[in-house]
């Protein structure tokens, strides 16, 4: 009862971190794209909402941590909740394949990029992710194949899933995802190694200075870095659950459901905690426009409690005022 307490509440702080700490990166990206219509941002803002329903679908969770013993949740119920959970991580993981791909595409495509990535192909791309997404959320509710026989609460992802499921998102999603990322990763490591080599040689042969080039290098190592933290965090996040799931999958009498659901699943979820932070710290323009937003709530807040509370002038202030309507008197007389 203690450790299924505490497990729900370090659960409600995880939902409610990553739903605040998304919705100000969500208002900070929506306001630079009112201002910059950028299309790349339009994708971080879909991962921003993405995690914001990871936060909303696990906080429904925190009932059943919470109750007593005795309450246990339907199992129609349950398992629509953990379908939620399962599609809402499916779509930040697209989202953040989708942004490493876009940032591949600036890379290796710049002067046909805006060409390319257009309005109508992103948001093409974002309906068909969220499309996806739910398909692989919703899965086992129509295959009965991947549903447990059996259903004991509290409601959790295997109580009512079987491991195979996952042993199937693994094979079919994820290891082929990280293939992917690696191979984007390699590539723009590869084109932004040529462009810094091109760069040298026009300063050798004594070309004049001009900012395009070292732009262009400065462009390609902030994409780098994008691309490579996200890359880690994916991993380290994602690859301790589903590594562990295979296992479980494959040897039936192993019970290793509790490390699982308590702290490997944890682990995956959180990295919804760690994708805004990634872009509040790494991209400038994000950063810029948070910090805006900051000092613009601070200074609505200091003129509401002026406005609250006006300060009773001064002796000094007083003699100065009375001097002035003193003066302004004699100039109308």
């Amino acid at each position: 009862m203690d450790s299924t307490f505490s497990f729900g509440v370090i659960l409600a702080t995880l939902a409610c971190f990553i739903i605040v700490i998304n919705a100000l990166v969500a208002v900070a990206v929506f306001l630079l794209i009112h201002k910059t219509d950028s299309i790349s941002l339009c994708f971080t803002l879909n991962l921003a909402v993405a995690d914001i329903l990871i936060g909303v679908a696990i906080s429904g969770l925190v009932t059943d941590q919470l109750s007593n013993p005795s309450h246990s949740t339907q199992r129609t119920l349950c398992s629509l909740r953990m379908a939620f959970v399962t599609s809402s991580s499916a779509a930040s993981v697209l989202t953040v394949m989708l942004i490493a791909f876009d940032r591949y595409l600036a890379i290796k495509k710049p002067f046909r990029y805006f060409q390319i990535m257009n309005g109508p192909l992103a948001g093409t791309c974002v309906a068909g992710l969220w499309l996806v997404s739910y398909i692989i959320g919703f899965i086992p509710l129509w295959m009965p194949y991947f549903q447990q026989a059996t259903y004991q609460g509290p409601c959790s992802f295997f109580s009512v899933f079987q491991p195979r499921y996952v042993l199937i998102l693994s094979v079919g999603g994820f290891f082929p995802a990280l293939l992917l990322f690696v191979f984007f990763y390699c590539d723009m490591f590869k084109i932004a190694s040529l462009h810094n080599e091109q760069i040298r040689k026009m300063e050798l042969a004594g070309a004049p200075e001009g900012h395009c080039p070292s732009l262009r290098a400065s462009g390609d190592l902030k994409a780098l870095r994008t691309v490579a933290v996200l890359i880690g965090s994916f991993t380290l996040s994602w690859a301790p659950f589903l590594i562990t799931s295979i296992v479980q999958a494959a040897c039936q009498h192993c019970q290793l459901y509790q490390v699982l659901e308590r702290y490997l699943w944890l682990l995956g979820v959180g990295n919804s905690l760690l994708n805004p932070l990634i872009y509040a710290y790494w991209q400038k323009d994000v950063r810029m426009q948070l910090y805006q937003m900051a000092v613009g709530v601070k200074k609505k807040l200091m003129l509401l409690f002026f406005l609250r509370h006006p300060r009773d002038p001064g002796p000094r202030e007083t003699r100065e005022t009375s001097c002035q309507v003193i003066t302004i008197s004699r100039g109308h007389l």
